[in-house]
């Protein structure tokens, strides 16, 4: 599982989900954010992205959002 930030230096989240995907089509990724939910984001999870959290979130809100990925087949 790995959870994906949509804004980083190097590479954005799309072009990073898009590269995971091509090397492990069955990952299972959890995209977090500091804003709103975009169009960009809404094609990520559209694409297959399991699950959405935004920032700022606490230990129990990544903890569910966690575990709602993992129980994903």
């Amino acid at each position: 599982m790995v959870i994906l930030d949509m804004i980083m230096p190097d590479m954005g989240g799309q072009e990073t989900y898009d590269h995971m995907h091509g090397v492990n089509p069955g990952v299972k990724v959890l995209l977090s954010s500091g804003y709103s939910i975009t169009d960009q984001t809404k094609d990520l999870l559209v694409k297959g992205c399991n699950v959405f959290i935004q920032k700022p979130f606490n230990i129990k809100q990544m903890s569910v959002k966690i575990r709602e990925v993992l129980d994903k087949g």
